[in-house]
């Protein structure tokens, strides 16, 4: 999978002057440096920097890397479109993440915020010194165009955010005021003050004339440390670091964004990408096969010691990878059905041939993480899930959620599953006849599995071999990635192998991903189209959450809610990154919360 670039930084060098003040209330906001979802941010006013960077970093050359897919535009911002990789570093948002907390931010482009008590309004102060790449400065009229602009043309998760925001206003040139809406039991969610923070924010000049909702290859003006240099669709994007780029002394910014250039070339295969890297045409990469892993980078660099593997582990919640079943379609709208297919196949098996038993079988959508779902519900969830006990399977509240259990034998294995599998096929009105499965009218069981990566045709035709002895016939199509993401965004097919991630603070994201709303807005990640009120309530409930033990708790809950209506047959993941470098890239010793970050790596010799 390509591999991902996250942007950080943090400021709290802004502390407000003292004043009398009464107690805060709903109406009475409270001025801060940083906000956390929960607690108190871990960085106090005039802080250094973050523990995870090294702020003596020599900058300079160029931080090369070889990836897969493609794109056709510069906006990340829309649903149109396939975006580059590293636009992150162009675009800035008022509020930014330390990646070393579950949910806190610090300022960025505004350079502190004021919420009342109940969150239920916001209003940030941006940086007087906060300058568009052309020099002018951002201002509160750059934001309340973002807003209108995201609002009606953004992604489905943006739209849905935003339209929370009852009411923006700027009383100057550097305020911007949020009023939110309470939802329907009159309550504010207590996450949009975050969300807003982390709104990405466009020029309004720049856009004057522009079409926000097409795609685009005019280099973006943004504010962030990196510009667009150089970009031919599909194949390449070269990123400058910007000279006199205005945040560049924050303390946020200390040990970060070190390389002059970043360049990404783009492989439609990953084999040939690992060629590029192992060739010297890419500096860093991370492995997600651990077939490769084990053998695809022994050569003269490596045993000389110039490329260098390293297994970074991290407590983030791993991507939540499976053949996802689209129960928009009629035979996966039945539970026994998507049960059954779970138990066809010996995922231990393929763990040990295909992944060289590098990687967990995966039991949960938040994997690696304290928010997975695990044995009994404990009190805290049970509190959280009794109210819809009537509703819900009686096994979640006395059995733990299992994955069928294989002994590792292969494809023949397992006929203890498949006996069961056909015994629920039967229940759901299908069976064999003449080698095939079929229903009532006599049509076969056939569907297609699409894919976007090459990569994944190994699990996916290991899968469809299995499903034939139960006389199911399952056809595995690979497609390109602007096909691939033009279907998913429609929601056209059958089964898929895609993934979920969260962060360790789930909040609003959790209806874009498994909300009944989200089921039928094109380019959302309900893929599985799940359309359930338990799981509608407690997602929702999620962004309430007042502790960290109450919002584990609701996680937990939503966990075990969707494993038990099996949207997915689980695939794998791995505890920690692993990370492939050439020596002369070297990285601070202290890993954050969320894994290595390639932005506060630097080169060694400055080439």
């Amino acid at each position: 999978m390509p591999f991902i670039l996250l942007a950080l930084l943090c400021l709290a060098l802004f502390p407000l002057a003292a004043r009398a003040e009464p107690p805060p209330g709903p109406s009475h906001p409270i001025a801060m440096h940083a906000i956390a979802m929960h607690g108190e941010p871990a960085y106090p006013p005039g802080f250094a920097r973050f523990a995870y960077v090294n702020p003596d970093a020599p900058k300079g050359g160029a931080l090369r890397q070889a990836v897969t897919g493609g794109f056709d535009t510069l906006n990340p911002h829309v649903v149109k479109g396939v975006p580059a990789l590293g636009l992150g570093f162009v675009f800035e948002t008022m509020l930014t993440r330390s990646w070393d907390e579950p949910f806190s931010l610090y300022g960025l482009l505004a350079e502190s915020l004021e919420v009342p008590e109940d969150r239920s309004a916001a209003v940030f102060h941006l940086n007087p010194a906060a300058r568009w790449h052309d020099g002018t400065p951002v201002t509160a009229a750059d934001v309340l165009f973002s807003l209108e602009v995201q609002r009606a043309h953004g992604t489905p998760n943006r739209r849905q955010y935003y339209a929370k925001v009852a009411s923006a206003e700027a009383p100057d040139a550097r305020t911007v005021r949020f009023a939110f809406a309470p939802g329907p039991d009159g309550r504010v969610d207590r996450e949009m003050p975050l969300l807003m923070g982390l709104m990405p924010i466009h020029s309004k000049a720049w856009w004057a004339g522009r079409d926000f909702a097409a795609t685009t290859l005019d280099p973006p003006l943004g504010s962030g440390p990196y510009r667009v240099k150089q970009a031919e669709a599909g194949r390449r994007i070269i990123y400058e670091r910007v000279a006199g780029y205005w945040g560049r002394d924050l303390p946020s910014r200390r040990g970060l964004f070190n390389a002059d250039t970043l360049d990404f070339t783009y492989y439609r295969d990953d084999s040939v990408a690992l060629e590029a890297f192992l060739a010297g045409q890419g500096d860093v990469r991370r492995e997600s096969d651990p077939a490769k892993w084990a053998t695809g980078y022994d050569g003269p660099a490596l045993r000389a010691g110039r490329i260098v593997l390293e297994e970074l582990p991290h407590r983030r919640p791993e991507f939540a990878r499976g053949l996802i079943f689209n129960t928009r379609r009629p035979p996966f709208q039945d539970i026994r059905v998507r049960r059954a297919l779970g138990l066809a196949t010996d995922f231990t098996w393929i763990g040990k041939t295909l992944f060289h038993g590098a990687l967990v079988r995966t039991a949960s959508y938040y994997p690696n993480s304290e928010l997975a779902a695990e044995g009994l519900p404990g009190p805290e969830e049970m509190a959280v899930l009794e109210p819809f006990r009537d509703r819900l399977p009686p096994a979640l509240f006395t059995e733990p959620f299992t994955l069928p259990p294989t002994d590792g034998s292969g494809p023949a294995g397992a006929r203890g599953n498949l006996r069961e599998a056909l015994r629920l096929l039967a229940e759901a009105g299908w069976r064999v006849s003449g080698g095939r499965l079929t229903d009532g009218a006599g049509r076969p069981f056939a569907f297609e599995i699409l894919l976007g990566n090459p990569a994944d045709e190994r699990v996916a035709l290991e899968y469809a071999r299995s499903l034939e002895r139960l006389g199911i016939a399952a056809t595995v199509r690979t497609v390109d990635n602007a096909q691939y993401q033009g279907r998913l965004d429609r929601f056209d097919f059958d089964m898929t192998l895609r993934w979920w991630v969260s962060s360790l603070s789930p909040g609003n994201e959790q209806l874009y991903y498994y909300g009944s709303e989200a089921a039928d807005q094109p380019g959302s990640r309900n893929y599985p189209g799940i359309r359930d009120p338990v799981v509608d309530a407690i997602a929702a409930s999620i962004a309430e959450a007042r502790t960290r033990a109450d919002l584990v708790a609701r996680v937990r809950a939503l966990d075990r809610v969707l494993l038990w209506g099996h949207y997915m047959v689980p695939l794998f993941h791995s505890p920690a990154d692993r990370m492939a470098r050439w020596s002369r890239l070297k990285h601070p010793e202290a890993t954050p919360l969320y894994g290595p970050l390639v932005e506060s790596w630097w080169i060694e010799d400055g080439g």
